[in-house]
């Protein structure tokens, strides 16, 4: 049987939950890019929508990376986009808020969905919408304790990624509130950035990763 959009999201984040945002990727430099994150152990590589031609980028990554790597789009903020999204081969739309249409719009092209959320209403509303995971943004304003105090009401499988200023240092106190994943952006990618350089920024989120998930 083959597993669901949901399914292959889990399956992605159990073996790492650290999500690559690739915002301002150029899709004749993402390939390579994609390689590093994926040698590295990354499972889950995002293209935001705002990027240079990310429907091309989004292609090329599925096109070139293992089955394992789950591709997709960051920064949807219409439900038409949706369909795009899943036509260049995208598996997952990340989403900066908490639209139901937008949520719905993904889960009918049949990816998963990690809609933006930033209290536990608009938590609640997402998963009744069909949301697979929780990104909690902006992480600066959602610090380890807020996230401890959702942690009580949303227990796992619900996953809960702090997303914004996440450095490979402020991965443990997260982790020890109950931290899913993370969506890591700047810190591990900016415009420019060669893939050397980005496989050595992935190398320290893995080495956090690791220390604070060691069972992954």
């Amino acid at each position: 049987m083959t597993p669901s959009s949901s399914q292959r999201l889990a399956a992605a984040m159990q073996s790492c939950g650290l999500v690559a945002i690739l915002r301002g990727v150029k899709p004749d430099e993402v390939v390579p890019i994609g390689l590093a994150l994926s040698e590295a152990g990354f499972r889950t590589i995002e293209v935001p929508l705002n990027s240079p031609e990310p429907l091309a980028s989004i292609r090329a990554l599925r096109d070139a990376l293992p089955a394992e790597v789950l591709i997709g789009a960051g920064t949807v903020i219409r439900p038409e986009d949706c369909a795009a999204v899943a036509a260049a081969g995208g598996q997952i739309v990340v989403m900066p808020h908490s639209d139901a249409a937008v949520i719905r719009a993904a889960k009918a092209a049949g990816m998963a969905c990690t809609p933006g959320v930033a209290t536990l209403t608009e938590a609640y509303a997402a998963l009744a919408a069909g949301a697979d995971a929780l990104k909690l943004f902006p992480a600066e304003a959602l610090a380890p304790p807020v996230l401890k105090a959702w942690r009580a009401v949303l227990r796992p499988p619900v996953a809960l990624l702090p997303v914004g200023g996440i450095t490979p240092e402020g991965i443990a106190a997260y982790a020890a509130a109950g931290a899913s994943g993370f969506g890591l952006g700047s810190a591990l990618y900016k415009p420019g950035d060669s893939a050397a350089g980005v496989a050595r920024q992935a190398a320290a989120f893995m080495q956090a990763w690791r220390q604070s998930y060691p069972a992954s």
